[in-house]
């Protein structure tokens, strides 16, 4: 007889992209996405932070100040890093798991690349004028955005396999 207790496809994926965001070194938003196929497989995950070669040493993590004292110039959120990650493979039809409703510029990446479905958590932002520009921009799009419910409350992860 098999297992009752395993995780939805998507609670899964959340998972994936919530374990990814711990990779953030941002130490006011962590999110974590991961982009999946119609088969179910991950084609890229992705997190918030610097470019490549630039070290996170060098540049400021703060909101506020004068913009080029702030993160934002600076950092590449996990929407995007998930599609560069993905050097070139065919995003065509694949759903993206991310946190944090996508802002407009991830939203912008998110359709030209073909994604035609966004799972998200948290719509934290959704009386900005930016979360407004992305929700206009997938409903013309005919992209599909889904609040999760997810089937779980947590995931435990325990790295002591001796026990």
């Amino acid at each position: 007889m098999k297992r009752k207790d395993y995780i939805s496809w998507d609670d899964y994926f959340m998972g994936i992209s919530l374990l990814s965001g711990k990779r953030s070194k941002d130490p006011s938003t962590t999110v974590g996405a991961c982009i999946v196929d119609k088969d179910n497989r991950i084609v890229s995950i992705g997190y918030n932070g610097f470019v490549n070669g630039c070290s996170d040493e060098d540049f400021p993590w703060g909101r506020e100040g004068e913009f080029l004292e702030t993160k934002y110039p600076f950092v590449v959120h996990a929407e995007q890093n998930a599609i560069l990650n993905a050097r070139g493979k065919s995003l065509e039809g694949c759903t993206i798991y991310v946190n944090l409703f996508p802002c407009h510029d991830c939203t912008k990446n998110i359709i030209q690349s073909g994604i035609k479905r966004v799972v998200y958590l948290e719509d934290k932002y959704k009386d900005t004028d930016s979360i407004k520009a992305s929700k206009m921009m997938l409903d013309k799009a005919k992209v599909e955005y889904v609040k999760l419910k997810p089937q779980i409350e947590s995931i435990t992860l325990n790295f002591n396999i001796e026990k």
